[in-house]
């Protein structure tokens, strides 16, 4: 399989560590958010993949070539202009045009077990375009899910505000962890152009009939990295302590 990092924020959440790095390369327990990323994508057998850079793109590319790519063929996608989540994949979509198979998308920020090979086999088995990592847990933005887990809405809470674009009888509540698996024909029908997000590109899908699934991962750990107080958590929980610089 492939993969695709999203690696382009600025990481404003974790400034200042972000002041004189791209987020991608800011440490929890003496090892990068890209590292860790890698290194769980490849234990589940990816061998290829593309990392989308801005923020400090030349840190991030030096880094990597200091590593040997860490064993992986990896590609970079410069974005001039940060294009969000949506717009960083579609530029980068020239990477899987030529693949059959689903490939993984993976936020830099992220850590968890969640078992990728059994996301995977889901999407697959329910013939999926997308399948998105869900948890029930608290979130300021909460996406609906009908009884067959596909994606029928969104739930903005601080806006107070819901966004339907599918009828479902028992809507379901769920906040997104992070981690896509992505049939290559995704790319192609995404319609917007520039800077998009990806999610607001899935509810018009979802609107217009295509299958975009959710993924249960409640039964497995997973953190997001992208708040200075959660990689204080995350460093305390490796038994490592808390760095000076977190």
């Amino acid at each position: 399989m492939k993969a695709m990092v999203l690696a382009a924020g600025l990481g404003t959440r974790l400034r200042p560590l972000t002041n004189d790095r791209p987020k991608a390369l800011v440490q929890v327990a003496n090892r990068t958010l890209l590292e860790i990323t890698l290194a769980r994508l490849k234990e589940f057998g990816v061998e290829d993949v593309i990392v989308n850079v801005h923020h400090f793109a030349d840190l991030v590319v030096d880094f990597l070539q200091a590593n040997n790519n860490f064993g992986m063929h990896i590609e970079i996608s410069r974005e001039k202009e940060l294009l969000d989540t949506g717009g960083g994949l579609k530029k980068a979509g020239w990477f899987f045009e030529s693949d059959s198979d689903p490939f993984i998308l993976h936020n830099v920020d992220v850590i968890s077990t969640i078992d990728l090979a059994e996301m995977v086999r889901f999407h697959n088995d329910n013939h999926g375009l997308a399948t998105l990592a869900v948890k029930d847990r608290p979130s300021s933005r909460l996406l609906i899910f009908d009884e067959q887990l596909q994606l029928c809405g969104r739930r903005l809470v601080r806006e107070q505000k819901i966004e339907t674009v599918r009828a479902s009888q028992q809507p379901l509540e769920l906040a997104f962890a992070g981690i896509h698996v992505i049939s290559p024909e995704l790319v192609s029908r995404m319609p917007e152009q520039g800077a998009f997000s990806i999610i607001n590109s899935y509810l018009g899908l979802a609107g217009r009939g295509e299958k975009i699934l959710g993924f249960r991962a409640d039964q497995y750990r997973w953190r997001d990295l992208g708040t200075v107080e959660s990689l204080r958590e995350a460093t305390a929980e490796s038994g490592s302590g808390v760095q000076e610089s977190i």
